[in-house]
């Protein structure tokens, strides 16, 4: 069997591969662009990707190629009529990194929170040497006790988020992308209720017809202006120039995000006008990728290529 990695630099040097090497002949290319990937899987059984498009264009002639693994819970990337049409199966992970991304929204929150970056500065700019106190609080924050959080979309992750949320004492409430009914233990709400009475609004849907552009100017507008906002789910979700207004405007007060419309981020992304670190912070797609997730990831794709293909 012939396996190929396509993009495998985004799973990482560190990640034990071995196991792939168990079941056939392996070939790991770092990127491949879309020009390079019909002759790369030429003559591929199984195709591992990340964000690689899989379509008719890239797939090309592959007769053998009967598996793509994608490396994520997002499928955006597949072209699943086109799959169907050709027989070949496809597979995704879900589950892998509910407590790294839970974790990472609470980073993001606690760096704005707590003006972490404010408070760093002035340390290290030798400010608090000769300050007359041994405290400072030029640049107040507020306890997480009795604050409200809105989560947008209420899967795995969300609800990770807000059971820990509810253990800092947060009030939580939820809205639906999907329009599911309430589920027990979580208190549902409509999109406006949330964005006008949340002191934190925190994204974890997945990018679908219900959530592109969801985040806009009229949303942003809804919010508090003490309001923080944290995305983890997916970029297009939100509207950036917009984001950038309203982080500008003081419409809302700070920003963290994890996820961009286009990644790596483009040089002309309106975010980047927003030089200032207490209002945002962006990290480059990392609230995934923790060892123990990585490896969790690529162990159940090694599983799903030899549960497709036995030997």
């Amino acid at each position: 069997m012939n396996i190929v990695f396509l993009d495998a630099d985004s799973i990482g040097e560190d990640i034990d591969l071995t196991g792939f090497y168990d079941l056939g002949t392996v070939t790991r290319y770092g990127y491949t662009s879309e020009f390079e990937m019909p002759e790369r899987i030429r003559e591929a059984d199984a195709i591992i990707v990340n964000k690689m498009e899989v379509n008719e264009k890239t797939v090309g002639e592959a007769p053998r190629l009967k598996l793509v693994c994608v490396t994520a819970t997002g499928t955006n990337n597949l072209d699943k009529d086109f799959l169907e049409r050709r027989g070949i199966a496809w597979r995704n992970v879900a589950g892998y990194s509910t407590e790294n991304v839970a974790q990472h929204t609470f980073a993001l929150l606690f760096y704005l929170l707590e003006k972490m970056s404010y408070y760093d500065h002035y340390v290290k700019s030798g400010k608090y040497v000769s300050d007359d106190s041994f405290s400072h609080f030029s640049n107040v924050f507020h306890e997480l006790q009795g604050l409200t959080w809105g989560i947008i979309g209420l899967g795995n992750i969300g609800r990770r988020v807000a059971d820990i949320a509810k253990a800092f004492g947060c009030r939580v409430i939820y809205y639906s992308t999907s329009g599911s009914p309430a589920q027990e233990g979580y208190h549902q709400t409509d999109l406006d209720t949330l964005l006008t009475t949340s002191d934190i609004v925190s994204v974890h849907a997945p990018l679908n017809e219900n959530t592109l552009d969801l985040m806009d100017a009229a949303a942003f507008h809804k919010m508090n202006q003490s309001a923080i906002f944290i995305n983890v789910g997916r970029g297009p979700i939100v509207v950036e120039e917009d984001l950038a207004d309203a982080l500008e405007r003081g419409e809302i007060a700070a920003a963290g995000l994890d996820v961009l419309r286009q990644e790596p981020m483009a040089e002309d992304n309106p975010l980047r006008r927003v030089a200032d670190s207490t209002k945002l912070v962006i990290t480059p797609h990392i609230a995934w990728a923790s060892v123990e997730a990585r490896t969790r990831l690529m162990g159940i794709v090694l599983e799903q290529v030899k549960e497709f293909f036995p030997v």
